[in-house]
């Protein structure tokens, strides 16, 4: 992996499945969050629900809440090239490119927090609140510190156009060079 330059900003133009994800997971993990330190510490099992399914997602591409979102008309940007039996929502996993990579770094990062709240100390909400804001702001505005990081450790990204060919085919219209060999 060699490392890059360059910001690494996803499209903010419309609402598609990967954005609005990021965006439902940062309000549940600020909501866990907050619950878990004014209410019960047990409520930060909601963060570490979010987190075990953001592995899943990695590992599988199988998302639940991009499911419902494209029964409700929502268009992915990373799903599978491939239409799956029933019509399911699957990110992309041919590669370990850097969006996938998000949602492995997210997923491990909050279910260790939470675990750190229940067993050590409620200041541990801290860090899963940074990262429910974090994504919140990921999905508002396109820009993501850990994005960044693992573009500049050489991370192949597939969202951010001006960086590197997105991997998908002409009709995506996000990258001028498609890696399929056809061109726009």
């Amino acid at each position: 992996m060699m490392s890059r330059s360059g910001i690494y900003i996803v499209p903010t133009h419309r609402w598609y499945i990967e954005r609005t994800v990021w965006l439902i997971a940062g309000i549940v993990l600020l909501g866990s969050t907050l619950l878990a330190a004014l209410v019960n510490p047990l409520w930060i099992l909601g963060v570490t629900a979010t987190g075990l399914v953001s592995i899943n997602v990695a590992f599988t591409g199988f998302c639940p809440i991009g499911n419902v979102l494209r029964l409700l008309g929502f268009q992915p940007m990373l799903g599978a090239k491939t239409p799956t039996r029933s019509n399911l929502y699957f990110l992309q996993t041919d590669k370990w490119y850097l969006e996938r990579r998000i949602y492995l770094t997210v997923g491990i990062n909050i279910c260790i927090a939470s675990i750190l709240v229940l067993a050590h100390s409620t200041w541990w909400t801290l860090f899963t609140a940074f990262v429910g804001a974090a994504m919140v702001w990921f999905a508002a505005t396109g820009y993501c510190v850990l994005a960044n990081i693992l573009l500049w450790l050489g991370a192949e990204p597939r969202l951010n156009p001006a960086s590197m060919p997105s991997g998908r085919c002409d009709q995506c219209a996000m990258s001028p060079v498609c890696l399929n060999g056809n061109d726009k």
